[in-house]
């Protein structure tokens, strides 16, 4: 009997015990966020990330993935002026961009994992190489011999030389070999019509000289970036951080 009240206390003691302790805390937390036309509410462990650090691999993946600098695609004389007699203010702007979105980098706090790191380090590399590129572009169009000393000389030498050289004709030959069909490309009119309206510009050469700077733009351009994510296997990686996820998406 007396077994039967020690045990009967016993287990009064430990619901009493419990009643007390309070309510073990979830662990899942609510992280609200925005994609491809969707609302997301994400559920995290609290015990495996901190919030600033979804908010930093966030902002990696969806907001900085595009370049900080203002349009500088040049293709009439109007914009070509423009560029070409405000280089430094352009070039003070540019440092401003720069310097705004490296500041962001820096104190961007991201999850402790490979892929995050690497998709970090990246987008450093990829601000450093498009600041420079902006730099040599507002420079070329000022002084296009500066080029010879460009970072992307050997990448995009042909451009370059076109842009440099003494040779009149040869620059006119590669510059008219931008509007030439490409490999298996079907012959374009309205492109030829464009290279013979400019052709025959009294700006002929000023045509020239922007046709080349964009073609060097954009074979500088295409030695950096990476390919793009066309699976969307980033954006799959940040939803795989959470537990479940809720979408709420406008209808098509």
């Amino acid at each position: 009997m007396k077994k039967l009240f020690t045990g009967l206390s016993l287990a009064l003691s430990m619901m009493a015990a419990a009643q007390k302790a309070p309510a073990k805390k979830s662990l899942l937390v609510l992280y609200n966020y925005q994609t491809f036309g969707c609302n997301v509410k994400g559920y995290f462990d609290s015990s495996k990330y901190k919030k600033e650090e979804i908010d930093g691999t966030y902002q990696l993946v969806h907001s900085l993935n595009g370049s900080p600098f203002s349009s500088l695609t040049v293709f009439n004389t109007v914009k070509f002026d423009k560029v070409r007699n405000n280089s430094s203010p352009l070039l003070q702007q540019a440092e401003k961009e720069y310097e705004q979105r490296k500041r962001t980098l820096n104190t961007l706090k991201i999850i402790d994992r490979p892929l995050w790191k690497k998709q970090y380090a990246d987008a450093v590399q990829l601000l450093e190489n498009e600041y420079q590129l902006r730099k040599e572009i507002l420079m070329g169009y000022s002084d296009p011999q500066s080029l010879q000393k460009s970072t992307f000389y050997n990448t995009c030498k042909e451009y370059i030389n076109a842009i440099t050289t003494t040779d009149q004709q040869r620059m006119y030959s590669v510059w008219k070999s931008l509007s030439e069909p490409k490999n298996d490309e079907e012959p374009h009119s309205k492109r030829k019509e464009a290279f013979n309206a400019k052709w025959n510009d009294q700006r002929k050469d000023d045509y020239a000289l922007m046709d080349l700077m964009n073609a060097f733009s954009n074979c500088a351009n295409h030695s950096f970036r990476s390919k793009a994510d066309e699976n969307g296997d980033l954006f799959k990686a940040f939803d795989e951080v959470f537990t479940y996820l809720k979408r709420d998406c406008d209808q098509p």
